[in-house]
């Protein structure tokens, strides 16, 4: 047979296989829609994963990595705001004015409501459509607030960080379920909180209808904070005390997913559920994250501030499990991907991500060759990336150095190289990201083709652009006019 034909024998079979899976769901009171489970850690680094980094303790993830698809080019947004958006739209930050910062408690930014978001499409196909954890999308007016956007419930908190135990964000608190203030959940570990939540949308979840659950963590995000039996039970090894705290919080990520998939198969659902596991962008290296070998931290547009650490896992519907996925994907694919995933069809209109369905499930070519990792006028910088090479213009923030995690000094015999004098960058850089994925060789001056070719791709993208929306404090936001809380209604 030629090579044409067994690839089209072999996704004949995955289809069969698939039909005969609905069967059985079928007769056994399931849905034949795979249920979606996405779970977001928040600033995990690139080697904050075991599967990358032998000395952190996330055995659950690892094994769930190795046994699905390690995604090695899954792409976000370098900080957290736009990468939800992204998740959430299927659209760049730069078409939903978003693309400038995080969202702040005291602004009226948020994701715009001109369009159906994730949860929305995959509940008009009949889906159970539940939140835990982090929005970070704007709360100002309510109908920016989760219930609002196509979620059935939520649990979790609005703002962007907040102590893990008192929930509180400066002078306010800030934990909801659903739409009242929750002041249970004070003096509780927030991932442990979302680990019991989760867990009991799952028990009580009416398995004929299928499942679309979005488990957005705290974890890893600043403060430092992680009960102390974490770091006794699985840090000793870590030589840094705050790198400790931060395995600490690692740890309690990873038995979070434990128990959660633990549910998932208790319940008998696992076998026709499709997870996402990713971070929203890179580690914070100021906060003692690691993204090492890759170049940079979160806020940057360097890979160790865009490249996710990321797989899927579904034995059942993968082709090719414990397997690599090395294609590029980017986070608005994740919309249009589970919309066809759902049987919503391959395409959805007025976004930019594309559906990598197929391709997931039969570990073939994908159908991405371009991206955008950000565009944004107020600082001048951007970045797009086609095929193995990528183009950066404009400013290079900090931190923009290869920072080395304490565990694996010896290891790697290399310490943290940072590099300074900024104002020296050069307007553009230029990056074979085949042969040197740490950016190391800004190889613009010898190739000198590929420079203009890339920057006339990026320019053709300027005219799209949504400005930056305006992002000054309000003062009506103030928790003292909400009890204390933090609080939709001002805006």
């Amino acid at each position: 047979m030629t090579r044409a034909a067994v690839s089209a024998a072999s996704l004949l079979l995955l289809l069969y296989a698939l039909h005969c899976s609905s069967d059985v769901n079928a007769a056994q009171g399931q849905t034949s829609q795979p249920n979606i489970v996405i779970l977001l850690a928040d600033d995990l680094g690139w080697s904050d994963v075991g599967w990358r980094n032998q000395f952190m303790p996330t055995p659950t993830l690892d094994k769930m990595a190795r046994e699905g698809m390690i995604l090695n080019q899954s792409y976000v947004q370098q900080t957290c705001s736009p990468s939800r958006a992204a998740l959430m739209s299927g659209r760049y930050p730069h078409h939903l004015g978003l693309q400038y910062n995080t969202m702040r408690s005291s602004w009226t930014l948020h994701l715009p409501d001109d369009q159906p978001i994730l949860p929305e499409a995959l509940k008009k196909l009949g889906y159970a459509t539940h939140m835990v954890g982090k929005w970070h999308l704007g709360f100002c007016n309510w109908r920016y607030t989760p219930t609002y956007r196509g979620f059935q419930s939520f649990y979790g908190y609005y703002n962007a960080a907040e102590d893990y135990y008192t929930h509180i964000q400066h002078h306010g608190y800030d934990f909801r379920d659903n739409d009242q203030v929750d002041k249970s959940a004070v003096g509780l570990y927030s991932t442990n909180l979302f680990n019991d939540r989760a867990i009991r949308i799952i028990n009580d979840h009416n398995t004929s209808q299928p499942l679309f659950l979005y488990l957005a963590y705290q974890a890893v995000h600043g403060p430092l904070q992680a009960p102390q039996w974490y770091i006794d039970q699985h840090c000793k090894h870590i030589p840094d005390n705050n790198r400790k705290i931060k395995c600490g919080m690692i740890a309690a990520l990873d038995e979070s997913v434990k128990n959660v998939t633990h549910a998932l198969k208790q319940r008998g659902l696992m076998d026709n559920t499709f997870i996402l596991f990713s971070s929203d962008n890179g580690g914070p290296v100021r906060e003692y994250a690691s993204n090492y070998p890759l170049r940079g931290s979160k806020i940057t547009l360097w890979e160790g501030g865009t490249r996710a650490a990321a797989f899927v896992y579904a034995p059942s519907l993968l082709q090719k499990t414990n397997s690599s996925y090395e294609e590029l994907i980017h986070i608005t694919d994740w919309y249009p991907t589970l919309v066809e995933a759902a049987g919503g069809g391959s395409s959805v209109a007025n976004i930019d991500g594309v559906s990598q369905w197929k391709n997931l499930l039969s570990g073939g070519p994908g159908p991405r060759q371009e991206f955008i990792y950000n565009m944004d006028e107020v600082r001048n910088d951007s970045a797009i990336r086609r095929g193995r090479y990528k183009l950066i213009q404009g400013y290079a923030r900090n931190p923009n150095g290869w920072f080395v995690p304490p565990e694996l000094e010896k290891v790697m015999n290399q310490t943290t190289v940072e590099i300074h004098g900024q104002k020296n960058n050069p307007p553009y850089s230029l990056y074979d990201l085949e042969t040197d994925p740490e950016e190391r060789h800004n190889i613009i001056d010898s190739h000198q083709d590929v420079f203009h070719n890339l920057k006339a791709r990026l320019d053709s993208y300027r005219p799209s652009l949504v400005p930056t929306k305006h992002y000054d404090s309000v003062k009506a936001s103030n928790p003292d006019h909400f009890n204390g809380n933090w609080s939709p209604g001002w805006c």
